[in-house]
């Protein structure tokens, strides 16, 4: 019999690995029909990442979300051209209510900025285009939700990080099984995709938690995400300038982008 080299060995072992994992990866499907299935298979996928008994009972508990599939497939807003995206999304309001946010508020803004580089207008604009300023932080469970984008096959791939990012926040108490957010998972006054929450939030209130449904650590991560992702103090953040590929680590729709720098300036001006 011939003998193997280690590094014939270390391969075969290499393939072997990877086959195991491939068979027991959850498949992913376009109706709810296996969705049941899919969350056995997709909790030894979450365990092996490290959720704990409460990450996976809130994964047990997660229903096929319907709503959530019906919006994934219907995004028409990122559609529009920039002007109609603004007067859609109400552009003037959110700066008028912005600017009157800061000036009452300047302290606030002004640590925020001295911290993590970003001006208040960036973050007043967000806060404003995501939320209406934490009017309105949604009426979907998150975890049912995210699990169901990372069951679907559209965009499988993105969403299961931010599923085991989810049930990890349940696992550390941020999250419970009947936290509402948006329709595609996002939670808090910015929408923090959970993956994200989980990775750039910050305990600004020194309460000993993350709470994305409290203003102060809801944009003190937003600030801290954009620092993390290369955010630029003191420099230039509309089209062209540096900053503006760092809102682009926020949200990857042009439309979007582009509002977010133009009413930021408005609010700064």
């Amino acid at each position: 019999m011939m003998s193997l080299s280690f590094k014939q060995l270390a391969l075969g072992l290499a393939l072997a690995t990877g086959l195991t994992q491939s068979a027991s990866a959850a498949t992913c499907g376009n109706t709810g029909a296996g969705f049941e299935t899919w969350k056995a298979s997709f909790a030894n996928e979450a365990r092996n990442a490290g959720v704990k008994e409460r990450g996976l009972q809130a994964l047990s508990q997660a229903q096929y979300a319907t709503r959530t599939i019906a919006a994934d497939r219907n995004q028409k807003s990122f559609r529009y051209s920039l002007d109609k995206f603004m007067r859609v999304r109400g552009a003037d309001t959110i700066v008028a209510q912005g600017r009157q946010r800061k000036a009452r508020n300047p302290k606030f803004y002004a640590a925020l900025e001295r911290q993590y580089g970003v001006p208040a207008g960036v973050l007043i604009s967000i806060h404003g285009m995501e939320t209406g300023f934490g009017r309105f932080m949604g009426d979907s469970r998150v975890v049912s939700a995210i699990t169901t984008l990372a069951y679907d096959c559209r965009r499988s791939d993105f969403f299961v990080p931010h599923a085991i990012g989810a049930l990890k926040l349940v696992d550390q108490g941020t999250l419970t099984s009947a936290t509402l957010g948006a329709r595609h998972g996002e939670l808090g006054h910015t929408q923090f995709l959970p993956g994200n929450a989980l990775t750039y939030g910050v305990d600004a209130t020194g309460d000993g938690r993350v709470d994305f449904y409290n203003m102060t650590d809801a944009l003190a991560s937003t600030a801290n995400f954009l620092r993390k992702k290369g955010w630029k103090p003191g420099r230039g953040y509309q089209q062209g300038q540096p900053n503006f590929q760092v809102i682009q680590q926020w949200n990857a729709a042009t439309v979007y982008q582009q509002a977010i720098a133009i009413m930021a300036a408005r609010i700064d001006g």
